[in-house]
């Protein structure tokens, strides 16, 4: 399990997701899951922020709103493209978005198994808590495929992962 830096080039990785379309606003269609390949990123400046779970008090309250609420500033300091991702399924975290009103602003990114976050050296065991592996809290801005900043919490709080770290570091 190698260990991401600034200037590091991300590793490839293929996460699942359901685009938003007006349909997804009636709560029982469910869409249906596509591939996405973080090669979709070249030449874009993307903001990754990583939670542990969708609907988990701290992710849920202190750690997406913000960005949401903040999307025209990521947008205005260049960001192409505000992601949130978690090992959460493409069905969970559709349904996520959608409870928080993301639509078109954001996407919501299952990273099965945390497969991608573990290469990184961001993944945990939360098999205590029964979670299985999850990703760690972070924040990562990623331009044309490499890494500009990387803001990884060291327990619960949200810091450096934070909408504000992060627009500062843009």
């Amino acid at each position: 399990m190698a260990s991401i830096n600034v200037g590091d080039t991300i590793p490839s990785g293929t996460f699942t997701y359901i685009a938003y379309t007006p349909e997804l606003d009636d709560h029982s269609a469910c869409g249906l899951p596509t591939k996405m390949n973080t090669d979709e990123w070249k030449g874009k400046k993307v903001v990754l922020v990583a939670v542990p779970g969708a609907f988990t008090p701290t992710c849920h309250a202190n750690h997406l709103p913000p960005y949401l609420q903040k999307i025209d500033e990521f947008k205005a300091k260049g960001a192409d493209v505000v992601a949130v991702v978690a090992a959460n399924d493409a069905f969970v975290m559709s349904g996520w978005a959608r409870f928080l009103g993301l639509k078109e602003k954001m996407v919501a990114l299952s990273d099965p198994n945390a497969k991608w976050s573990t290469e990184m050296g961001l993944s945990q065991d939360l098999s205590a808590l029964d979670f299985g592996t999850r990703t760690k809290r972070y924040a990562i801005i990623i331009d044309d495929l490499k890494v500009t900043y990387i803001g990884v919490e060291p327990a619960r709080e949200v810091s450096v992962s934070g909408a504000d770290a992060v627009l500062a570091a843009l």
